[in-house]
């Protein structure tokens, strides 16, 4: 074993113990649609005096983070946004009505003495018009201006001008006074300088008789009287109450009396917030995802394995021993870095186990390649040139991938985000699987006498069937690459048309709105749920079925008293409704959600055009961007004929397409450069074909890897998944026919415009054709 195969395999095994000591001690960080919970995003918005930016909005996130832990959710984070945005996650809340009412409110919280009051069901007295009420203008900031407002009573209070606001209330609790019998109470503590001022306020409002409406102090939230207590008769006139000694009391139960000091001590939000975005999703839902996920996972990979040992023997078991060491070690990853794992994430994961097969492949493909063109190699350093040869397809496809979860990450929105990052993740641990830990594996296998005797045994010494039949057959692909162009041209047309005819089915998230989906005791159907909302008011709603005879309801604008209406009404007819869903998008937030679709798109195309033309010939590049824009085309087109949902699962979808096709174009590519490099006077058609067919059975072989994992998530991942599933399935069949059918006609009709010579052949060229020297050989001959 040679001193390199030493390093790797100490190293493997170091990573390997690591990752293994993290799967055991840590847990995962679930998102909200893996465990049940529910999401708001809040936009802060500028007042008339504050301008909305990152430090009001940090300002406010504290403010409502007091709110929140006075709510008694269990571990809630709140984290903000770019620069006006908030992010609260509420975990285990199902019912998002409370939190909402208490999150929404701008709290702008003031304190006021009280000039008179009129009872309810009576004028207020006239004022004559010689003395009419001078307009007093608010001051910045300070809440400030005559007001007349209702009290708990209904009776309109003469309010002066605010002398204090919420900012000055260090804090409020609520307490049982069983001594004093006075009951729940909500005890009040300013700081130093508001604290003078609350003196000061009471004070004078002890200076009028007890009884007296003026002894009364009004505070005010959001101009809504929430509390206007009376100054206590044993305080003196001018005397006023300290800041810690003040008490509101009232014939308060414990949740009136908890939610005033709630109130109270919130304080005013610097800005106002609005909720652009909710999302609620039950824990039935959540642990039903991770369970079929799982059951995918398992058995995609032990497909992915068994079909890899089948095509490459024991070199393949070793692969697929790798691949398990993948598994353990990207989980480790996610885990250790604490990443967010959401319901796309876990599919991501999924995903990218069958994906993480491509580079063993395209190893043990260069790898036969020398063995067949070189039978006296032996297979040790045969396996050897497969690593070196394979090196820069490997490398370009997965920074192909490694740009595409780039974009989703940063232009995605909420989970589509976490499919990003275990997308990345995925990519980073499949490149150290395959090219530290499969060829340590190999490498001491390949060391082996009888491994290296016996050709039949490793899997790369006899070429497989594909490459045989192919060899055999040479077909001659390329002879008319125009006709090519005109069928990937049709299959647009046909994609364009469905287009064009069904429309596409833009998702809740693209068009704002909200989208419930309910499960009821009793089975209801679709016409019977639309008759029974339309009679409840909801006549714009679209019901349909969803999941195992689920109901999902998409509406306009519904706040969440209408959607409880709405499920109410629902409960008429199915019994017990729970509620499995619930997004609620607002219309901005869709705008905007929709523009960053398009262009993440368009930044993708340009990114892998910018990365493919300083990797390649122009020409080259063009023609693979041509071909990825192809591939999504007709994927968007296949969900309009099939009136699927177009959503951010979806843009995540599409995006990995993306990412799979340049990497398929890529690997051909790379082919034919090296191929034109080392044959200049032959012909780029013959060239091209002799690429295609030697990286045929590598794209075979992988596409089959990601199609076991596919279909498992598409047959066991419920409504979720399947969608995303369905467009990868499409994307990695259409791919893989654009990367040689589309790609490589589109370039032979570009280079036939462009004079440029053939590629220079390159050091590494050169080292490529030569025959290499087995590592264990010493050079001496007799």
């Amino acid at each position: 074993m040679t001193r390199a195969t030493t390093v790797r395999a100490v190293l493997a095994a170091a990573v390997l113990l690591v990752s293994v000591f993290i799967t055991l001690t840590m847990s995962p960080r679930l998102g909200l649609d893996l465990q049940g919970g529910t999401r708001m995003v809040l936009q802060a918005e500028d007042s008339a005096t504050v301008e909305a930016n990152r430090e009001t909005t940090d300002r406010t996130l504290e403010v409502l983070r007091q709110r929140i832990d006075s709510l008694g959710v269990a571990e809630p984070v709140l984290t903000r946004s770019g620069e006006d945005r908030i992010i609260v996650e509420l975990p285990d809340v199902q019912d998002p009505r409370q939190a909402a009412a208490v999150i929404g409110r701008t709290a702008q919280l003031s304190f006021h003495a009280v000039q008179g009051a009129t009872p309810p069901g009576t004028e207020p007295e006239s004022k004559p018009e010689s003395e009419p009420e001078p307009e007093t203008e608010p001051e910045s900031g300070s809440g400030s201006g005559r007001l007349t407002l209702p009290d708990e009573q209904g009776t309109q209070l003469d309010l002066g001008p605010a002398r204090l606001s919420g900012a000055g209330v260090k804090d409020a609790t609520a307490s049982f006074e069983a001594q004093q019998a006075a009951g729940w109470t909500v005890k009040l503590d300013f700081h130093k300088d508001a604290g003078k001022d609350w003196t000061r306020l009471t004070g004078e409002a002890a200076c009028h008789p007890a009884g007296d409406e003026r002894r009364r102090v009004a505070i005010v939230l959001d101009e809504k009287v929430i509390s206007s207590p009376q100054v206590d008769p044993s305080v003196g006139c001018q005397a006023g109450l300290p800041s810690g000694g003040t008490q509101i009391t009232g014939s308060f139960s414990a949740k009136e009396a908890r939610d005033l000091a709630l109130l109270i001590k919130g304080g005013a939000l610097p800005v106002p917030v609005e909720i652009v975005e909710q999302r609620t999703v039950g824990p039935t839902l959540g642990a039903a995802a991770i369970d079929a996920s799982a059951q995918a996972a398992l058995i995609g990979a032990a497909a992915t394995a068994l079909f890899i040992t089948f095509v490459y023997r024991l070199f393949g078991a070793l692969a697929a021993v790798a691949l398990a060491a993948y598994g353990v070690i990207s989980y480790a990853a996610l885990v250790g870095l604490g990443v967010t794992l959401t319901l796309p994430g876990l599919a991501g994961f999924v995903l990218a186990i069958g994906m993480a097969v491509d580079a063993n492949v395209l190893v043990f493909e260069r790898a036969r390649e020398e063995c067949q063109d070189w039978p006296a190699r032996s297979l040790r350093s045969a396996l050897t040139t497969g690593f070196q040869k394979a090196f820069s397809a490997v490398a370009d496809s997965n920074i192909t991938t490694l740009l595409a979860a780039g974009l989703l990450f940063f232009l995605g929105s909420g989970p589509v985000k976490g499919f990003g990052v275990t997308l990345a993740i995925g990519v980073v641990a499949s490149m150290f699987s395959a090219l530290v830990i499969a060829r340590a594996l190999t490498e001491i296998a390949a060391g082996s006498r009888f491994v290296s005797d016996y050709r039949g045994v490793n899997g790369i010494a006899r070429p497989g069937s594909v490459r045989t039949w192919l060899t055999r057959k040479d077909p001659q692909l390329f002879r008319k690459p125009v006709r090519w162009l005109v069928v990937s041209t049709a299959l647009v047309a046909v994609a364009v048309a469905g287009i064009v005819v069904r429309g596409i089915d833009l998702g809740v998230e693209f068009t704002g709105g909200r989208l419930v989906e309910y499960s009821t005791s009793r089975p209801v159907d679709v016409e019977t749920a639309r008759s029974t909302l339309t009679d409840a008011g909801f006549g714009d709603a679209e019901v349909t079925t969803a999941g195992d005879g689920d109901i999902s309801v998409r509406t306009g604008k519904l706040d969440n008293d209408g959607e409880h209406t709405l499920r109410e009404a629902l409960a008429t007819e199915g019994g017990e409704t729970t509620k499995v869903r619930d997004e609620l998008i607002g219309p901005s937030l869709g705008d905007e959600l929709r523009r960053n679709a398009l262009i993440a798109l368009g930044v993708s195309v340009f990114v892998q055009l910018a990365y493919l033309a300083m990797r390649f010939r122009w020409t080259f590049a063009v023609a693979s961007v041509v071909g990825m824009v192809h591939d999504v085309v007709i994927v968007v087109g296949a969900f309009a004929w099939l009136g699927r949902p177009v959503d951010g699962i979806f843009l995540a979808a599409l995006l990995t397409v993306i990412g799979y096709s340049v990497n398929d174009s890529v690997v051909v590519f790379d082919r034919v450069r090296e191929l034109w490099a080392g044959n200049r006077k032959t012909p780029l058609a013959t060239i091209a074909r002799r690429a295609v067919l030697q990286t045929v059975p590598r794209t075979v072989n992988t596409g089959m890897g990601a199609l076991f994992i596919l279909v498992a998530l598409a047959v066991l991942g419920g409504d979720s998944l399947a969608d995303f599933a369905l467009a990868l399935l499409i994307g990695i069949v259409v791919g893989t026919w654009s990367s040689v059918f589309t790609a490589v006609p589109g370039a032979l009709v570009l280079e036939r415009t462009t004079g440029a010579p053939p590629p220079v052949p390159g050091k590494a060229s050169r080292r490529a054709r030569a025959p290499r020297r087995d590592p264990l050989d010493n050079g001496a001959r007799v």
